[in-house]
């Protein structure tokens, strides 16, 4: 190492101090043993172009040890990101683009939103896959469009979190080989020495994976990293994993290798040491020697001539393959291909009906063809779930075409390739399980709600209704859950129709996640001819079925509760009682419009309302005000056939007249 690099990385290190010790709140010794592992990658390995972070061939950079981020916001800025020293300065406080944790699309550079530990991790998983899908489709002879690699530095901490786990086993499965990722083994957590709570050995577990494995011994030999980083690229059928032995609290002469250094500041006595045992000038705060200013902005400015050779690339590309550009264009763009729902199926309605599940699948593979760019699958249940694209094959070892998704029984390493794979421009993900399994994706669903970005989840068997598999397969508090998280749209369609515009106002749907909520069981498709048309799902809730006159009392409610209301509506109607019937798939969707539709829907004069959902009751009190009603379910179902469970637990046409002429009694 020269007297120029040592002084960049001290830097790095400094910097980084210097800002958790001004914020009072952070995490400094991570990133000063972290600093020449970071100075390789934004130095020597990784192509980017600070002048434009989106540049669709750049290098990927994840931070999974997101409490690390001082070490990524200084980078960024030695480099010239628009992160300033007054960024830097402001870490941690109000406003400021330099977040606790990085934050994707506040922080220029910054490709994901990582802060629960293993997150990270996963996403560069997903991210992968998109590349994997991209090249496959997009690269031709002569023309690597698409050969990005995705970088990430993990913690011990992200490698005891179960979503890592089930991340590096699709990853090694699939021999992802674009993935290098550097393991800080600095052994050192909150709590003390990792030998706590963690001794297994690491590389012998991920070559089980099937991942590519080295070891730096030393986190301060840059020659030893770089090597390493060159040799794990030449991997190409295998993910790679670099363990390199770092100290936390690198240059902290009392702090160095202890927890100490981990989660608070070092202290200004400290912090005056360490700038002494560095060669620095200890009176001098947020410096930036000249000769390592330049140094990095030199480095950092080689990515606009690398970027300007891709466009060149890009453009010869685009005449020999017109048509294949066109395509990429469109949907990089976050648009969608002209007519794509112009053969959207209808459903006629039947004595059989149809399981919401089942008029996804055929919606799904009714549009395939017109979206190649929508790729996805499900934790181990396509056939339960219908997500599988007929005709085209599955993502593999050995096909990276295939769009068919096979996540394996890990809903939650699922959620979180997904939010990796949205965050890839033109890529259009979704994944399925049980909505019961909605627990065991929670954070990612969460982290993609934060980035507003938009994978699809789709989650079927949603209520007692899917019978015998009993409690523990039967939701009761998800839709409440999911319907808690700013940014989230849920849609519970009530009919096969309803699905099919589920999927259409889905896919047009921007800022944030989607979850398509759907029945294990037939529903009947309600007849569009005689009620008002499905599309008009997307505005959330409508008028199925009016009265003539004034109604008296407004029945409303989602997915296969729908249908009751129809028939108690019309045998009110028998005994000269006006009822309003409003399906009301999505709350999210309702509440974007204006206040006299939504007038014009629930009319404020209209006080006698009845809300029926097979699901808690949290949160309906808002639309059914203090004179309505509820049918809901505020305790655990239990093992029964479908169409038993829900007539016990009060969802039968007889009940709904019986709350409905009550609530008119009062």
């Amino acid at each position: 190492m020269n007297s120029l690099e040592s002084k960049a990385i001290n830097t790095i290190r400094i910097l980084s101090a210097d800002a958790v010790q001004k914020a009072n709140s952070g995490h400094p010794g991570t990133p000063m043993g972290l600093a020449p592992i970071a100075h390789v990658l934004w130095s020597d390995i990784m192509h980017y172009n600070p002048k434009n972070p989106d540049w669709a061939n750049r290098d990927r950079f994840i931070l999974s040890c997101g409490h690390a981020c001082m070490l990524q916001y200084s980078i960024l800025h030695l480099t010239g990101y628009d992160v300033t020293m007054e960024d830097i300065k402001n870490f941690r406080q109000l406003h400021s683009k330099t977040a606790g944790h990085p934050e994707y699309g506040l922080c220029p550079g910054v490709e994901v939103t990582t802060g629960p530990l293993g997150q990270g991790f996963a996403n560069g998983v997903g991210m992968a896959i998109a590349q994997q899908y991209l090249a496959s489709r997009y690269n031709k002879p002569g023309f690597s469009l698409f050969d990005y690699h995705i970088y990430a530095i993990c913690s011990d901490g992200d490698l005891m979190e179960g979503v890592a786990s089930e991340a590096a086993s699709v990853a090694g499965h699939l021999k992802l080989g674009k993935i290098v990722y550097l393991y800080d083994d600095n052994r050192i957590t909150i709590e003390g020495n990792t030998d706590l709570a963690f001794s297994e050995n690491v590389p012998e577990r991920f070559k089980s994976y099937g991942w590519h494995v080295q070891t730096v011994e030393d986190g301060n030999d840059i020659a030893g990293i770089k090597a390493a980083i060159e040799n794990a690229k030449k991997a190409v059928d295998q993910p790679s994993l670099i363990c390199v032995r770092t100290q936390i609290g690198y240059g902290s002469p009392n702090k160095v290798n202890t927890a100490a250094a981990h989660g608070a500041p070092l202290g200004e006595d400290e912090l005056i040491l360490v700038k002494k045992n560095l060669g620095f000038d200890p009176e001098k705060k947020f410096y930036v020697p000249e000769d390592v200013e330049k140094f990095y902005m030199e480095k950092g400015g080689k990515g606009q001539q690398s970027e300007k050779e891709w466009d060149n690339l890009y453009q010869s590309y685009k005449q020999k393959y017109p048509a294949e550009a066109a395509e990429y264009e469109t949907f990089s763009s976050g648009k969608l291909p002209e007519g794509w729902d112009k053969d959207l199926p209808v459903f006629q309605p039947d004595k059989k009906g149809v399981a919401t599940r089942k008029a996804s699948g055929a919606t799904l593979n009714a549009i395939a063809d017109k979206l190649p760019l929508m790729i996805g699958g499900s934790a181990d249940l396509a056939p339960s779930t219908d997500t599988f694209l007929n005709g085209y094959t599955s993502f593999s070892d050995s096909d990276h075409s295939g769009r068919n998704l096979h996540f394996g029984i890990r809903e939650h390493g699922m959620g979180a390739i997904l939010n990796g794979m949205a965050l890839t421009k033109g890529i259009i993900p979704y994944g399925a399980t049980f909505l019961i399994f909605y627990d065991y994706m929670r954070p990612p669903v969460r982290l993609a709600a934060i980035m507003k970005i938009r994978p699809i989840f789709v989650y079927t068997h949603d209520s007692i209704a899917l019978g015998e598999d009993g409690t523990t397969h039967q939701p009761i508090e998800q839709l409440a859950g999911l319907r808690s998280v700013p940014n989230m749209t849920i849609i519970r369609p009530a009919d096969a129709n309803e699905t099919v515009h589920a999927w259409r106002t889905a896919l047009n749907h921007q800022g944030g996640p989607v979850a398509i909520i759907l029945t294990r069981q037939n529903l009947p498709a309600i007849d569009q001819n005689l009620y008002t048309k499905a599309s008009a799902l997307e505005k959330g809730a409508y008028i199925l079925s009016d009265c003539e006159g004034e109604p008296q009392i407004i029945l409303m409610g989602t997915g296969s509760e729908v249908h009751l209301l129809i028939e108690a509506q019309e045998k009110l109607k028998q005994e000269s009682i006006l009822a309003r019937v409003v399906s009301f798939p999505s709350w999210e969707l309702f509440e974007k419009q204006d206040k006299a539709y939504r007038e014009k829907v629930l009319p404020g004069q209209i006080r006698k309302r009845l809300a029926v959902e097979a699901g808690s009751p949290l949160g309906w009190d808002k639309y059914i005000t203090e004179e309505g009603g509820m049918i809901a379910i505020s305790q655990f179902g239990e093992s029964a056939p479908g169409p038993q469970i829900m007539k016990e637990y009060g969802f039968s046409v007889e009940n709904v007249i019986e709350k409905a002429k009550a609530l008119l009694k009062k």
